[in-house]
């Protein structure tokens, strides 16, 4: 779910932007050093944001007339890496604000946050991780998709619940009940995003449109050797 236009006060609106702005920034840096690195790259930047859109414009109804929705985020960052996501998941988050007024401007700043950084970087950690203890491409692959996805809505509900404590409860009551709200449906939809990424990246590898060892670059660099790769690669 995107926090909807206006449902947080502006207080919270601005404090989300601000902390999302710096991310923002590191995100251009990537996006411009992979344009000027490897030009023929911008296919697979299009690639990902048309592939995020679509998956994230797919939403599952959820109780109290919510809605789940898987979010894309990990197959991007496992072909662009997660620098490059703060920018990939704003321009999608925009388009879904002005072509199917999903979110709104007011809140972009809380929803980039948990889709295009959050999403991301644990996407990322929970790869790298279980890469390094051998645990097989494929099943990191999923998991890093899956508990990605449920980041995202992790902080959605944190986000919520700092906004609109319970009366009773306050922050942590109302946080367990959007919780609650979004499991539902959410952990299905997680399940379903991270088959379908694995899927897709699997026959992106099998074709040779990408290489494995290429996957998932801190930089956000596909197909892109840092200096130490290259000295390494000379010996």
């Amino acid at each position: 779910m995107h926090i909807m236009e206006g449902y947080l006060p502006v207080k919270w609106s601005i404090i989300w932007t601000v902390a999302f702005l710096p991310f923002f920034i590191i995100g251009i840096k990537s996006i411009r050093q992979l344009i000027s690195q490897t030009p023929e790259k911008r296919m697979i930047l299009a690639m990902v944001v048309a592939f995020a859109f679509v998956l994230s414009s797919l939403k599952l109804p959820s109780v109290t007339g919510s809605s789940s929705h898987a979010t894309g985020m990990g197959f991007g960052t496992a072909l662009v890496g997660p620098a490059s996501m703060g920018i990939v998941g704003t321009i999608v988050l925009l388009f879904q604000v002005f072509l199917l007024a999903h979110g709104g401007l007011t809140t972009l700043g809380a929803n980039a946050f948990a889709m295009a950084l959050v999403g991301p970087v644990v996407t990322y950690l929970i790869y790298r991780v279980m890469k390094k203890a051998g645990i097989s491409f494929r099943i990191s692959l999923f998991s890093a998709a899956v508990l990605g996805n449920l980041a995202t809505y992790l902080v959605t509900s944190i986000q919520l619940a700092l906004a609109h404590p319970d009366e009773a409860s306050g922050m942590m009551g109302a946080f367990g009940k959007f919780v609650g709200i979004f499991g539902v449906t959410q952990v299905p939809v997680a399940i379903v995003e991270g088959l379908l990424t694995v899927m897709v990246v699997n026959v992106l590898v099998s074709s040779d449109f990408i290489k494995e060892q290429d996957l998932f670059s801190i930089k956000g660099i596909v197909g892109v050797k840092t200096k130490k790769e290259v000295a390494h690669g000379a010996q």
